[in-house]
């Protein structure tokens, strides 16, 4: 009894989830890891989203104003790049996985964002690498004067730099974070549970800077100073994270993902012929021991994607290589990526919603009446501000007050299901672009009475406080949409995948700025053919927004409605036991609960 007493210590001395230090030396729990090791990652993140957000929140209007483009062109340019920016993160995360780990690509890729940062800082700054300045009063009072090719390159070239150096960064340091909690252990699994809400409260204390402070130095102090600042800012937060170096716990790298999953791929459609044993422990696996090294578990066979099961059948034609026989813990790991893409693809119309608020909700507001008193006048991009506030107010509501009571109803330790608070975050979205119609045709209303129809830069006398609901209902949209996609994507993910996981998340935000240009250019395209007025002009006033965004809630609706197709055939992940027992420490235990048939832990969608 002693003896197993002192193995029970042992094994809550050191981790269980196979973190080691940056050397591969097994990790003690009381020195490394825990909210100790988060607070360096946090901080990061606050100025990460600093620098990032003090660019993309007014990074239109420096492309109208400055550099001269037009609505269209520019809010596609924006779109875009932010594409570019959650799209890279896929080659981020094979990177971290495959190769050089978590940390070291994170440390890589952190140092190509912050050359990004300094380039386009001298991007603004010097008078050569910019247009000279239009309007009345200039030489140039109508801006016909574009900016030149060079000119353009230097600034799209350090934008693009940025997003290289985001791609490493991005999809890793939520993964870096998330992993300094041993999930064998009960109480920081416990701490992991309500990680990714305080994550994201965190991060947008950066974001409410970016979108007060800095935005209002934008255009009131200069864009020097405006950029300067947050890239300062991104140095410093470099520094801060690498001086937390000793705290961290690692992951170690694996074989890739997609080399894994493509072999999964091959090997079952060369035995489509083949069927699939009635018995899973018919299944090729490895043994104990193998899994005992890795400290891991293998994990149970399922009858979704059956398919793909194929891949783990023995023929019995002699020795198979890895591109003809799979195991089943490989099987699974592929067929748990594949089923999440249905989910992401739901996912990339709302990430189109939110491209709205940094594109054409900013040039809505500069149309408006921006005073504040006599002498104050907010900038427009300074109401993505109350995105921030409003979800911050939502996070903790949800945290503190939603999931405890409604824990106590389902018995869920989330309250409810990620993939219900996904479906409340979409009907937000639909809700939201309803508002954004009635409250766009007030505003035409206003300049038709007015007689403003045709003036391009005049302040229509209404307050730009008239679009604040469709900024604050777009923040309690990402405390359940954004908050639970991060969090479902990386615990649906296996073990070996979760940057890949995570590099969903961003994915979908990508993919629904790059579906934000398409559907902005067709409809501004369609909408002007056979010498009719277009729904979006360099004049808003002379513009149809109201019909663009009561396009975007029709669409919307759409989404909901294969949303809940989607939701009613997806099974969530079998929950796998690697929690520590003190009263017995082996493996075959674990591996006892890990081949459980699926039945038996997989939890159907009930929405």
């Amino acid at each position: 009894m002693a003896e197993e007493r002192l193995e029970a210590a042992a094994a809550d001395e050191y981790t269980q989830d196979g973190t080691v230090d940056l050397h591969g030396n097994p990790v003690l729990r009381s020195k490394r890891g825990g909210w100790k090791a988060c607070g360096f990652v946090v901080v990061y993140e606050v100025f990460e989203r600093m620098a990032y957000y003090g660019i993309s929140s007014n990074l239109v209007l420096y492309l109208t104003t400055k550099l001269h483009q037009g609505v269209v062109p520019s809010a596609n340019n924006v779109t875009n790049w932010v594409g570019t920016i959650w799209m890279t993160p896929i080659i981020g995360a094979y990177v971290a996985d495959a190769h050089l780990g978590r940390y070291r690509t994170f440390m890589i890729a952190s140092v190509i964002y912050l050359c990004g940062m300094i380039l386009l800082t001298l991007a603004v700054s010097l008078p050569a690498l910019r247009p000279p300045k239009c309007g009345a009063g200039t030489a140039d009072p109508n801006c016909v004067q574009q900016a030149t090719s060079a000119q353009l390159g230097v600034f799209f070239l350090a934008l693009y730099i940025l997003a290289v150096g985001t791609g490493g960064t991005k999809p890793n340091i939520s993964t870096i974070g998330a992993d300094q909690f041993d999930d064998t252990h009960p109480r920081e699994r416990s701490h992991k549970l309500s990680f990714f809400n305080w994550w994201m409260f965190s991060i947008f204390f950066g974001t409410l800077f970016a979108n007060t402070v800095l935005v209002y130095i934008q255009d009131n102090v200069g864009w020097t100073v405006g950029y300067a600042l947050p890239t300062l800012g991104l140095a410093v937060s470099i520094a801060i994270f690498t001086a937390g170096t000793p705290f961290y716990r690692h992951k170690p790298t694996s074989e890739s993902p997609f080399a894994k999953m493509a072999r999964v791929i091959v090997a079952a459609a060369r035995k489509l012929a083949v069927s699939v044993p009635v018995d899973p422990r018919g299944l090729h696996e490895l043994d104990d021991e193998y899994y005992a090294k890795k400290k891991a578990v293998p994990l149970p066979h399922t009858p979704n994607l059956n398919v793909l099961s194929k891949a783990a059948v023995k023929t019995g034609g002699g020795e198979e290589d890895r591109w003809s026989l799979s195991t089943v813990t490989q099987v699974e790991e592929t067929k748990q990526m594949l089923k999440m893409l249905p989910v992401l693809a739901i996912t990339f119309v709302p990430s189109a919603m939110m491209a709205q608020i940094n594109t054409l909700f900013v040039k809505q507001g500069t149309t408006l009446d921006r005073h504040i008193g006599p002498r104050f006048e907010i900038p427009p991009a300074s109401l993505q501000g109350f995105v921030t506030i409003s979800m911050l107010v939502a996070v903790v509501l949800y945290d503190r007050v939603f999931m405890p009571f409604a824990r106590r109803i389902t018995g869920n330790p989330r309250g409810i299901s990620l993939l219900q608070r996904m479906s409340v975050g979409l009907v937000i979205h639909i809700i939201i672009m309803g508002i954004a119609s009635v409250t766009e045709r007030h505003r035409l209303a206003v300049a038709h009475e007015h007689g403003l129809y045709d003036s391009k830069n005049t302040t229509i006398p209404l307050t730009i406080f008239v679009l604040l609901p469709q900024f604050v209902l777009m923040g309690v949209a990402d405390a359940f949409l954004e908050v639970a996609k991060i969090e479902f994507f990386y615990d649906q993910a296996p073990e070996g995948m979760k940057s890949l996981g995570t590099s969903y998340a961003m994915t979908s935000l990508g993919v629904g700025n790059f579906l934000s240009s398409a559907l902005l250019s067709t409809v501004s395209h369609i909408t002007e053919r056979h010498g009719r007025t277009g729904w979006i002009l360099n004049n808003l006033n002379a513009s149809r927004l109201d019909k663009y965004y009561a396009f975007f809630a029709i669409l919307n609706c759409a989404n909901l409605v294969a949303f809940f197709f989607v939701c009613r055939f997806y099974v969530y992940n079998a929950e796998v036991s690697r929690v520590v027992d003190a009263g017995s420490t082996k493996q075959n235990k674990q591996r006892e609960v890990a081949m459980q048939p699926a039945s038996v832990g997989a939890v159907e969608a009930t929405l």
